[in-house]
């Protein structure tokens, strides 16, 4: 009889169901959530403490302690079990996750984890490391201006082989050191997938390129390498141009504002070559002289895919473009040229009126801010009619004369896919606004019209509501009429009573300069009826126009009268009764 029962007993051990394997897991996993719960870096550095401890020859009581009925309970480790226990450990572990993310205010994604500004510390990225097993499915991982997590990389990237999909990694700002992108270049070869690697704003890594470069892989992914003021030295640019070789499908490359790259474009500009998949260039801002110009001239040809190419704000490169525009040419698919604020003489412009016709693709034009082309921008604009896809022209501070102004508007007539257009800081355009706005109606896709600090007048205001009334403006999203403190209060008033028809208008700006104060009361009364034509406004720009504060009640209670939520900008602009008269700077 006892043999029978025993015999039944031993039986009912083998035959238990898969639920009660799981849930003698789940008991299992709970006895443990129970125990003493160590710090995040007690349990990043758990499996050293174990090894040491092995190694002294400590024995591991948990399996001398169990008792022979515990084992018959937890009955023989099946496949079922095994897996089981697994599918137990990734809710715990993605729970651990789910909290970490929530703390720190962001939402929790298993593909996309955007930490960005978020105050992390060093002791964050070892309890983030420890995730990371958990985080196999991750694509994109964003640190950036975390900028109290320099030196602690390291700990991130040793666990870089749990997320082997990795595509995208940002650590803009993060005051990176040599020995974080050291681990770095070491853990390439745990992200086989990475595609894009954004470094930005850490200037203490320059000088230390080639830590990060020598750990590039063979076929390596890399689509978009961003370094922007990292303090790339000469002996930086030569090793990340003898890395563009393993860097065959990188197609944006972004060094702007590393001020001493020009001492090395020498090495750097000619391995260009490896990199014919371009499409992105920027060097804004890095010290380019009119050699400069030259040499990166040579590797132009070498770039057919190139779309995007930024020289901005390279002010020693002025007379480069003399020699080096020719090579511009042979970039047939340039959609975007930047030149604006590079000191260009009448030598360059000259040269680059026979180049820029000759890109039939461009869409995006910059020559702001080249004084020096006031006179010969004149050629250029005779020839924009050749530029049919043009969506974007901005010549702001170019000292036009009244000519190429002229020349200008001529132009515009024949830009039918003009979307942004920017006059500002250009004299000229005040009490001549009537012959530009003429052509434009004829481009009804323009969504963008700058004019600040055209000396505009009160004319010139109307003749801009009356093209609005025709509805030609219609498409108009942002208007810019700042610092035109010429307008007359009458002007403004106008405006404001006859203006309409710019139903998709978001952003209107028609803040004083900053010396000026100037008191609204001529035109506030109109501005609601204004506001009330416009649906779609939702930024206001009053900077230094003094309300008093019952007008400031007043447009505030606009947003819930007609249930809008349009954004005031009132800085410098309170008055308040019994302050005294307006102090009105001329």
């Amino acid at each position: 009889m006892e043999n029978s029962d025993s015999q039944k007993k031993e039986e009912g051990s083998q035959k238990r169901s898969p639920f009660d394997l799981i849930m003698n897991q789940i008991r299992r996993k709970k006895s443990f959530a129970e125990r003493p719960q160590r710090s995040s870096v007690s349990r990043f550095f758990r499996s050293a403490e174990n090894s040491e401890t092995r190694g002294k020859g400590i024995p591991e009581t948990k399996e001398s302690e169990e008792k022979p009925e515990d084992k018959e309970n937890i009955g023989p480790v099946t496949e079922d079990a095994g897996l089981a226990d697994t599918e137990v450990c990734s809710v715990v572990g993605w729970g651990r996750v789910k909290q970490f993310i929530q703390k720190l205010g962001k939402k929790p994604d298993s593909r996309s984890l955007s930490l960005c500004n978020c105050g992390l510390t060093a002791t964050d990225v070892v309890e983030l490391a420890t995730m990371l097993p958990f985080l196999t499915l991750l694509e994109d991982l964003d640190l950036s201006w975390n900028d109290l997590i320099g030196g602690a990389l390291k700990a991130l990237t040793f666990h870089l082989q749990h997320v082997n999909r990795l595509k995208t990694l940002k650590l803009s700002n993060c005051r990176l050191t040599a020995e974080d992108i050291t681990a770095l270049g070491q853990a390439f070869e745990y992200i086989p997938l990475l595609e894009e690697l954004d470094l930005s704003w850490n200037s203490y890594i320059g000088g230390h390129l080639s830590c990060l470069t020598e750990g590039l892989q063979p076929e390596c992914r890399v689509k978009t390498l961003r370094l922007v003021d990292c303090g790339v030295t000469a002996d930086d640019a030569k090793s990340l141009g003898e890395a563009l070789v393993l860097l065959p499908s990188l197609e944006v490359l972004d060094l702007s504002v590393n001020k001493h790259l020009a001492s090395g474009l020498q090495d750097f500009a000619p391995a260009l070559r490896h990199a014919s998949r371009l499409q992105v260039l920027r060097l804004h801002m890095c010290g380019l002289k009119q050699d400069s110009i030259q040499i990166l001239g040579g590797a132009l040809q070498h770039l057919p895919d190139l779309k995007m190419l930024d020289l901005s704000c390279n002010k020693e490169a002025g007379g480069g473009f003399k020699e080096g525009a020719a090579q511009i040419a042979t970039l047939k698919g340039l959609q975007s040229l930047d030149l604006h604020l590079c000191c260009l003489t009448d030598e360059d412009m000259l040269a680059l009126t026979q180049v820029i016709p000759l890109l039939s693709d461009l869409k995006e034009l910059d020559l702001s801010s080249n004084k020096k082309t006031g006179v010969t921008v004149q050629h250029l604009f005779s020839r924009l009619r050749f530029l049919p896809k043009l969506k974007s022209l901005l010549i702001n501070n170019c000292n036009l004369t009244g000519d190429s102004y002229r020349t200008l508007v001529e132009a515009v007539s024949q830009l039918f896919e003009l979307e942004v257009l920017s006059l500002s800081w250009n004299k000229c355009v005040g009490g001549n606004l009537k012959s530009l706005l003429d052509p434009l109606v004829q481009t009804s896709s323009l969504q963008v019209l700058k004019l600040s600090s055209c000396n505009l007048t009160g004319d010139d205001l109307v003749d801009l509501a009356s093209v609005s009334k025709s509805g030609e403006l219609a498409h108009l999203r942002q208007l810019d009429l700042t610092y035109n403190d010429t307008v007359e209060d009458a002007g403004w008033a106008h405006f404001f009573q006859e203006t309409m028809g710019l139903k998709e208008l978001t952003e209107l700006d028609i803040s004083l300069r900053p010396s000026t104060r100037r008191d609204a009361s001529p035109w506030i009364d109109s501005l609601q009826g204004f506001l009330i034509r416009l649906p779609a406004i939702s930024e206001f720009g009053l900077h230094r126009w003094v309300l008093t504060n019952q007008q400031r009640e007043c447009l505030e209670s606009f947003n819930n009268s007609h249930k809008r939520s349009v954004h005031f900008d009132y800085y410098h602009s309170t008055h308040r009764a019994g302050q005294g008269p307006l102090e009105q700077d001329s």
